[in-house]
């Protein structure tokens, strides 16, 4: 019966691709639920995954040190097109949702604030790297588009806006829009309501 219902939704093109992509997945990233192809991972050894991972297509994964570390809890969705670039520590907590087009990075070509500043006449590409950690807590969802920038972490519960960029700590149960996200709701547990930041 599930089969039946699968073949009538996906057709027998989406049947097959999706038949493929269960096998690779299996093959590749056995704690995985279901990664689907095309995908790219540079640098799988510096990456641990929870159980139940799935994505969209077009996932691209990047540990580009030797020292850098992705890690993702368990039945994290990732969907369509998204990028996680990682020189240093990005850690993405249990149960999160990202939709299409979502970009992480725990890094920058070069230094733009404290105290050391790239020059601009030095060409993007040969800036020396500047990096700092990114957490994203359990049960957030990061809506389409969403940019999370390099030193930024990102409470429990939270709901981040599509097309948001976030540049600064947002605490546990809010939620935030914008460029740069601002927060405009907290959640109430006493009222059980998401009710407008103060």
């Amino acid at each position: 019966m599930r089969f039946a219902a699968l073949f009538k939704s996906y057709g027998v093109y989406g049947s097959v691709r999706l038949a493929v992509d269960l096998a690779c997945t299996r093959l590749m990233f056995p704690r995985a639920r279901l990664i689907r192809r095309p995908f790219q991972v540079r640098g799988a050894e510096r990456m641990a995954f929870g159980r139940g991972f799935t994505s969209g297509p077009g996932l691209r994964l990047e540990a580009l040190t030797d020292c850098a570390r992705l890690t993702i809890g368990d039945d994290v969705q990732v969907n369509n097109n998204v990028h996680i670039a990682v020189i240093d520590t990005v850690l993405i907590g249990s149960r999160v949702l990202i939709a299409s087009g979502v970009f992480i990075s725990d890094h920058n070509h070069g230094s733009y604030s404290g105290a050391t500043h790239s020059d601009p006449r030095v060409p993007p590409a040969q800036r020396a790297l500047s990096s700092a950690p990114v957490v994203i807590g359990d049960d957030c969802w990061l809506g389409e588009h969403v940019c999370v920038l390099p030193g930024v972490k990102v409470g429990r519960g939270v709901v981040v806006g599509a097309g948001a960029v976030v540049t600064a700590d947002l605490p546990d149960f809010v939620i935030a829009v914008g460029a740069p996200a601002k927060i405009i709701k907290r959640y109430e547990f006493e009222s059980g309501r998401w009710v407008a930041a103060q």
